[in-house]
């Protein structure tokens, strides 16, 4: 006898995936009040479980919000700029797992100037007061 359960944590249509996609799993380690990665875009979805702590995450067009251990989260990929991937404690690690899409041969995350990211000011969600 088995006991083997499954549980979702997410699904969802993807709405662009590159051609001839390839797929990359990885985890990630952010230390106390870590920034992450400067505003970036990836060329394919991105799919992700924060494994411990609270990830502030915030894509264009959408609030920033937090993201506990035990929750998943995504992205599409493509134009959309993520704006942050941050560790929202001050005092804990927080480690998540993502799986990135990508088109071969381009660049799995590129970071956004500046000149765009004035460019694009009108599509940043307001931040909350």
């Amino acid at each position: 006898m088995t006991n083997t359960i499954l549980t979702t944590l997410s699904h969802q249509p993807l709405l662009f995936v590159p051609e001839k996609a390839e797929a990359m799993t990885a985890t990630l380690e952010l230390s106390p009040g870590d920034a992450g990665t400067p505003p970036h875009r990836h060329s394919g979805p991105v799919f992700g479980y924060v494994l411990e702590g609270e990830l502030l995450f915030e894509l264009e067009g959408e609030p920033a919000r937090v993201i506990r251990a035990g929750e998943a989260f995504s992205e599409p990929g493509g134009d959309v700029i993520h704006y942050q991937a941050a560790n929202n404690l001050s005092d804990a690690t927080t480690c998540f797992v993502v799986v990135m899409i990508h088109a071969p041969g381009e660049p799995m995350l590129t970071l956004v100037t500046d000149d765009e990211l004035a460019a694009r000011r009108q599509l940043r969600a307001p931040k909350e007061a």
